[in-house]
């Protein structure tokens, strides 16, 4: 319930109207019962002599049940069912005032009877109702004027009534403005032929030429589809309605899902629309429990992956993040969006290499995290194939240095991105990775060692496949050769894929690190994100050309290239010796520790160190062969 700190005199008008609407039903209910007669002026006396505390616990029930402070221009049916309430409340009230207070003690008969106090029930929701649903309709009438005059976009809506309803609803609200809907094509059966809201079902998704053709051919041409989450379920067939839209010359729009209570808007149908795989529910009060209030830093922070995790650390509720990233323009871009976002936390970037372990150790000292995410990385297959030894002066020197600054700073936790190319390796990117793991695993094997059953720092790596739309990744890259006409280039058709939004799989990110803080969870550091089932590269092509309006093999080619060094045609999640193990978090799973000892990584570590200095590529590969004897690189 509302605070009554926070009341204002909007409040205490609508408080006036439902006392002043209670005494008119109550004087109207003996009126109309004794028809104006003596008998009702007979009343009338004690009747004025009763009005002001019944008036007063009015006002009080109507609080009570949300009446005084719920907003008359979105009133639905839950206020409907309260103005019930507080009829019902009231009536009550009346009933024991007559049959306890007032016909025993005063008049000695029934003051107002049995049918007085049902009249009254009928007229108090009468009279409680009449304005604020006039009111609302007033509302939706003007909404419905101004989107029809202000050069609102004529609309067909695509999905089932329920996701419809939430659209028209936003519209009404003013929170979707611009557009009006001239009617909706379901996917559902049980839709056809139905209206929601005063906005009629006209077919079927297939009807949407048929459609389109009528309304221009009646000069009431639609401009505008969008497309709710329903529309995106398989047998909707989302590609089709695409293509056929764009070709129809229209503006293409989507609903994304309300389900964390956002607001209304549209925004273009992005290819990872088209994935045809459901998110994972996240648990946003236990990320929000892991960030709030706290210093974070983020490596790699401009990247397509940081400055997702640097969004969702602010959105959080962090009270400083520090970015660090070697990037200039990147870092300004990122820092720019996050002051500009005004999340209450402190935002500030760094110009910073990991690979410059001092620079690394003065600021972590200096900022005292309680959380490093470690996501600065080189990750592109073909060019660590060519130059293999900076991927190993990044991803493992790198990485050596983020985790020993973090341990030195006093965080409480340091989370390594890593790549499911970790897993059983074939390229100098998931070697790197992998060995990072180890040096992670193995200081964090450590670390428990040391402290016992008290709370120590965790070091843990979380492993994900392929991003889409992050920096480098086949999206923009077909994206690119879709625009300039072809063809799209894919290396192998029988290439398989996994996928996940940035989104999801930095949100699973801080949901790992959570699990990892829980002190019964020390035995488990390295994570992987559940990313459903893999997709076929040349598949992805296909729906990306359909996004565009295009057909495959049409208007657009697709020509298969070859296999690249350091590429296999099918990524795994787990390697033989680390089976999985389930933590009963929803798309986290984890990965049993199996990592050398730490004297014998920091061994590797010298060697590797020497060897670079030196230039020495045979010695180099020699060690990281028998680091990781799973190795299977074809870099040469």
């Amino acid at each position: 319930m509302m605070r009554l700190s926070n009341l204002t005199s909007r409040n205490a008008l609508i408080a006036a109207h439902d006392a002043v609407a209670t005494a008119i039903a109550l004087f109207a209910s003996f009126y109309v019962r004794f028809e104006g007669g003596e008998l009702f002026y007979a009343r009338v006396p004690l009747l004025l002599h009763i009005l002001p505390y019944f008036i007063a616990f009015t006002v009080v029930v109507c609080y009570v049940f949300n009446l005084t402070t719920t907003k008359w221009r979105f009133i639905s049916l839950p206020d409907a069912l309260n103005i019930l309430r507080v009829a019902t409340a009231l009536t009550l009230a009346l009933l024991v005032l007559d049959y306890i207070f007032v016909a025993p003690n005063v008049r000695g008969a029934f003051f107002a009877g049995k049918i007085t106090i049902i009249l009254f029930w009928f007229l108090e929701i009468s009279f409680l109702s009449a304005l604020r649903f006039a009111y609302r309709y007033f509302r939706y009438t003007r909404v419905r004027r101004h989107a029809r005059t202000d050069g609102a976009s004529p609309a067909l809506l695509i999905g089932r009534a329920a996701d419809a309803e939430i659209l028209l609803r936003g519209i009404e609200s003013g929170a979707v403005t611009r557009l009006w809907p001239v009617g909706v094509l379901s996917p559902s059966m049980a839709d056809r032929g139905q209206s929601i809201r005063n906005i009629p079902v006209l077919g079927g998704i297939d009807d949407i030429e048929d459609v389109i053709r009528d309304f221009a051919r009646r000069e009431k041409p639609i401009t505008r589809v969008v497309m709710t989450p329903s529309a995106f379920e398989p047998e909707a067939h989302p590609e089709s309605v695409l293509m056929r839209a764009r070709r129809l010359g229209l503006i293409v729009s989507r609903l994304p899902s309300l389900e964390g209570g956002e607001t209304p808007r549209l925004t273009t149908v992005a290819v990872e629309d088209l994935l045809l795989r459901s998110s994972v529910e996240i648990d946003y009060a236990r990320l929000e429990a892991l960030v709030k209030g706290k210093a974070v830093i983020v490596t790699g922070g401009g990247g397509s992956i940081g400055s997702e995790i640097c969004d969702r650390v602010a959105t959080f509720g962090a009270a400083r993040l520090l970015v660090l990233e070697h990037s200039e323009p990147a870092l300004y871009a990122v820092t720019e969006a996050l002051t500009g976002r005004e999340t209450g936390a402190v935002i500030e970037g760094r110009i910073a290499d990991i690979r410059d372990r001092e620079r690394i150790m003065r600021l972590m000292a200096e900022f005292k995290p309680d959380i490093v995410f470690h996501a600065a990385a080189l990750k592109h297959v073909p060019i660590l194939e060519r130059d293999w030894s900076e991927g190993v002066k990044t991803n493992i020197f790198g990485s050596v240095n983020v985790a020993d600054a973090a341990l030195a700073a006093g965080a409480k936790a340091m989370v390594m991105i890593s790549t499911d190319k970790a897993i059983e390796p074939v390229s100098m990117l998931g070697l790197t990775k992998r060995f990072a793991e180890m040096y992670c695993q193995a200081l964090d094997h450590d670390l428990a060692a040391q402290a016992g059953n008290a709370p120590r720092m965790r070091i843990i790596s979380v492993r994900f496949g392929n991003v889409l739309a992050s920096n480098g990744s086949v999206v923009p890259k077909f994206k690119a050769q879709i625009e300039a006409g072809g063809p799209v280039t894919v290396t192998h058709p029988d290439m398989v894929r996994y996928f996940m939004t940035i989104r999801e799989a930095c949100d699973l990110v801080l949901t790992s690190a959570t699990h990892a803080l829980t002190p019964a969870r020390a035995d488990v550091s390295v994570y992987v994100l559940n990313m459903g089932h893999p997709v076929k590269i040349v598949e992805l092509a296909e729906r990306m050309i359909r996004l565009l309006g295009l057909e495959p093999g049409h208007d657009i080619e697709i020509v298969f290239t070859g296999m690249r060094p350091g590429e296999r045609l099918n990524e795994i999640l787990f390697a033989n010796e680390e089976p999985a193990v389930e933590i009963g978090v929803a798309g986290v799973m984890a990965a049993k520790p199996n990592e050398p000892p730490m004297q014998m990584i920091r061994k590797w570590l010298g060697a590797l160190d020497q060897a670079i200095a030196n230039d020495d590529r045979v010695t180099i590969r020699a060690i990281l062969k028998d680091a990781v004897p799973e190795f299977g690189s074809t870099a040469a």
